[in-house]
């Protein structure tokens, strides 16, 4: 078994509440879900409205297929023209860990 997670922190762009921050995050949370079936929440920043971590997991029995995964979720977030993506935090654990 196979597990790898993602944290993309992001700044929000032309943003100025907290209900704006929500109509951003919300359908970027919904569209990992639904495509890819992975868990996704808002993990850090939540009072703040310009920034935001997502946190993302995904189980596999196949590394390459997580591999791909995550790739794939990465692609889709870094593409989302409403946030700038500051960095991605990638982490993978194997059957050995």
């Amino acid at each position: 078994m196979y597990v790898g997670t993602l944290s993309f922190d992001l700044l929000l762009g032309d943003v100025h509440s907290l209900k704006e921050k929500r109509s951003v995050v919300r359908p970027i949370i919904a569209e990992l879900q639904r495509k890819y079936t992975v868990s996704v929440a808002e993990v850090d920043h939540t009072n703040l409205y310009r920034r935001t971590v997502i946190g993302l997991a995904a189980v596999s029995g196949d590394a390459t297929h997580l591999t791909d995964l995550l790739d794939r979720c990465e692609r889709l977030v870094a593409a989302r023209p409403e946030v700038e993506l500051l960095s991605v935090r990638r982490r993978f654990h194997g059957e050995d860990d």
